[in-house]
């Protein structure tokens, strides 16, 4: 029998199988940190931007802040959708409030100095998952931004303290699914997308019903799939990262091994002749 005979989900895909999932590192030119992210059909361009200074409400608290702006190509899905040049759309406002919460939630603000990150996430071609494909490619993009800025000597010290992922998770039939494609998606009695860390703690829950309630046995199935998930995730971030990961280890290294111990003075040499 062919995997696409046994299994229900469209190629043939196991219930709990991450689609194909590929991160190109430094897809843009310009940005301090880019990464384009294909997941199944879906794709999704992430760019990171650092810019000195930061909002009014931060000015003179020595802290940094990230944000991040979500939108999709007006042909990204089956049918063209009208740009958002002056208002963002409440869809589009939600998502990239998410992936910003998401961002900051892996990053010590404060070791950015008066600094803004800026993520933007835009989708090329939709098919399930676009936020949550936004929240892995943006976290690369970022990650690359950060280094770059560390390894020229303008990050004091290295402000990242976890690595984050996201992806769906559902029920379809009763059946859980991991990472969910369009159709799959839109025919759910459950959505849920979830971002966590490489570590395994959660960041963020968003589940949803239509047409019937679920358990909390149920929600806790869809949770350790959704986990298993993110653990893929972060190796294929972790492989596309490698090169900066590396660079960045061997630098702090360099730092620490620079640091060398002081000698401690005798307090009759802490102060200066009588005057």
């Amino acid at each position: 029998m062919s995997p696409e005979a046994s299994s229900p989900r469209p190629g043939g895909r196991a219930p709990d199988a991450l689609r194909p999932t590929k991160i190109t590192l430094g897809a843009m030119k310009y940005a301090e940190g880019s990464a384009l992210v294909e997941t199944g059909e879906t794709r999704v361009l992430c760019a990171a931007s650092i810019e000195n200074g930061v909002p009014p409400f931060l000015r003179d608290s020595g802290s940094g802040w990230l944000t991040a702006e979500y939108a999709m190509l007006p042909r990204a899905t089956h049918t063209r959708a009208r740009r958002e040049r002056t208002k963002v759309g409440g869809r589009s406002a939600e998502i990239q409030r998410l992936i910003g919460r998401s961002l900051r939630a892996a990053v010590d603000l404060k070791a950015l100095g008066e600094r803004t990150l800026t993520v933007d996430c835009d989708v090329i071609q939709a098919d399930g998952g676009t936020r949550t494909a936004s929240i892995t490619g943006a976290w690369v993009a970022m990650v690359q931004a950060l280094g770059r800025l560390y390894l020229t000597g303008d990050l004091p010290g290295w402000p990242l303290s976890q690595q984050i992922a996201a992806v769906s998770v559902g029920l379809l039939g009763d059946l859980p699914l991991l990472d969910l494609e369009y159709t799959e998606d839109r025919d759910a009695q459950v959505d849920m997308n979830v971002v966590g860390t490489a570590a395994g703690e959660l960041v963020e829950i968003q589940g949803t019903a239509e047409g019937r309630c679920f358990s909390r046995g149920e929600a806790d199935a869809l949770l350790d799939l959704a986990m298993a998930g993110i653990a893929g995730l972060a190796e294929s971030q972790h492989r596309a990262l490698a090169p900066v990961l590396e660079e960045v280890a061997e630098a702090r290294e360099a730092r620490r091994g620079s640091r060398r111990p002081v000698e401690a003075k005798a307090e009759k040499d802490l102060w200066g002749p009588p005057t």
